[in-house]
């Protein structure tokens, strides 16, 4: 089967197995796990961040900068389509007692201005905006980007009302292969901000929550009471490391293949719509979407339902040259 549901289905390779299997580990609980720290510290250095700390999943990492920033009562400002509001299972509700501030952006990005329309005044009546979350890339927009003007935009407007600004960073290299940004650019303006290194980058599990000391070191014990504390976790974090090094840059072949995928949708005669491809997502509109995606597995191409009449193809390091062009022979046949 042709794996398109999504870049987090991507098994490690021998190499990287290899690199694993003769990882040095320790007890991460106690901080006593080599590879772990040595992850860690990289990505504080990628990014110029004063420190970090590895996660399970991007949830995890994601509900555990919500906390750090918030108190119960507190309200977080984000898109309607975001992730941390939309598939992490009203967590920011549940862990923090804090309630979303939804806005509309264009394909999941929003705006300072848009952000300051809805900033709350000191008002018993109404909870406190305490922090904005943005997603970069935006799985719901399509694997859209931010233009990195806006986020400066977005800093100067959270420094003057006193907001904290966390990134919903998944899929960040995707945007920085692309927009040939750099990581210290996102470390200056952002707060916290969650890596996953299991989607794109190829490794089998953990996401990196980075920040300043006093909120990692917070962040450690919320970690703690999320259950996320790993024993010998280096393991895992040796994967990270390995994808670092060799899994970035060629995020691009995941990017080209997505457009050529993007492209053969838009002279299928069953897709009404293609969203723009940015990254490696891909959304379009169909006719019928029950139909399609059962002809689709029939001929051996795996995809998800991604709401009302659309479906989501995501490229990954998995999906080679070869299955992209069975793949777009099966969408040409379709009728």
């Amino acid at each position: 089967m042709i794996e398109l549901r999504s870049d987090t289905f991507t098994k490690p390779t021998k190499p990287m197995l290899e690199a694993m299997m003769a990882a040095e580990v320790g007890d991460d609980v106690f901080g006593d796990d080599p590879t772990v720290n040595l992850l860690e510290e990289k990505m504080a250095n990628i990014f110029g961040m004063e420190a970090s700390v590895f996660c399970p999943s991007g949830t995890m990492a994601n509900q555990i900068g919500i906390r750090v920033h918030t108190q119960p009562q507190d309200e977080v400002i984000c898109d309607k389509n975001s992730h941390v509001y939309l598939y992490e299972g009203g967590g920011m509700a549940s862990n923090s007692g804090v309630s979303p501030a939804l806005l509309d952006g264009n394909r999941g990005r929003i705006t300072a201005a848009q952000i300051k329309a809805v900033i709350k005044p000191d008002d018993v009546h109404a909870p406190v905006s305490r922090l904005v979350s943005l997603e970069n890339t935006m799985n719901k927009g399509g694997g859209s980007y931010y233009d990195f003007k806006e986020i400066e935009n977005i800093r100067n407007l959270c420094d003057e009302k006193g907001l904290a600004l966390h990134l919903d960073g998944a899929r960040l290299y995707n945007a920085l292969v692309e927009t040939k940004e750099t990581p210290t650019q996102y470390g200056k303006v952002f707060d916290t901000i969650s890596i996953c290194l299991s989607k794109g980058l190829g490794a089998p599990i953990g996401s990196i929550l980075l920040g300043s000391k006093a909120h990692i070191k917070k962040a450690r014990r919320v970690r703690k009471v999320f259950g996320g504390g790993m024993r010998q976790a280096g393991y895992l974090a040796s994967a990270g490391l390995f994808a670092l090094a060799h899994n970035v840059e060629r995020l691009k072949e995941d990017h080209l293949r997505a457009r050529a995928l993007g492209e053969t949708l838009r002279n299928a005669p069953f897709v009404e719509e293609v969203m723009p491809v940015d990254t490696n997502i891909v959304i379009f509109s169909v006719d019928k979407v029950d139909k399609r995606l059962n002809q689709l597995k029939e001929k051996g191409v795996l995809a998800v339902p991604f709401g009302g009449n659309q479906i989501r193809f995501v490229t990954h390091l998995d999906f080679t040259e070869q299955m992209l062009e069975q793949t777009m022979k099966i969408i040409q046949k379709m009728e």
